[in-house]
């Protein structure tokens, strides 16, 4: 009587359960009113995926005075060359002469070919973060110092855009 009475109690708790799945579509296809997508279709960039991200539009858009750290592989003096070139900020040998600072990393993995970036544009005084990027690029072939000098064109194009962008809001 114990085994009935218990298979009697599950079979009542199971029920609504068992009601509440949805019935069969039925072969209905999905609404092709509004496909799905992935996102804006921006097509491809010369410069590689995006991968900047401005963390404050407005003082970047200020900044006129760049100390730049130092940075593995010469990527420091590739970013300062670029950044003088832009024409937009002045490129300083004082830290406390400067409005921002450009500092991060680029390490080469000698094992799996690839140089990894990271860079950040910071306020001196406050050390708030105003733009960074990160980007990724192969190499053998091209060797590593042709590598560091794509990386550091990437970094600056990605700046530009953010520039062009902040002035366009």
């Amino acid at each position: 009587m114990r085994v009935a009475d218990w298979f009697l109690a599950v079979l009542l708790l199971a029920r609504p359960v068992m009601l509440a799945q949805d019935g069969p579509t039925l072969h209905k296809e999905p609404s092709q009113d509004n496909p799905p997508t992935l996102g804006k279709d921006e097509g491809p960039s010369l410069s590689g995926p995006r991968t900047s991200t401005t963390t404050d539009a407005r003082r970047l858009l200020s900044v006129k005075t760049i100390f730049v750290d130092r940075i593995d592989n010469a990527l420091s003096e590739k970013l300062a060359d670029g950044l003088s070139r832009m024409g937009r900020f002045r490129i300083v040998a004082d830290r406390k002469g400067a409005d921002t600072v450009v500092s991060g990393t680029c390490f080469d993995s000698r094992r799996l070919k690839t140089v990894h970036s990271e860079i950040f544009l910071h306020d001196r005084a406050s050390g708030a973060s105003i733009w960074q990027d990160i980007v990724r690029r192969h190499y053998n072939p091209p060797p590593l110092p042709k590598a560091v000098d794509d990386t550091a064109t990437m970094i600056l194009a990605h700046l530009g855009e953010s520039i062009q962008e902040a002035q366009r809001k």
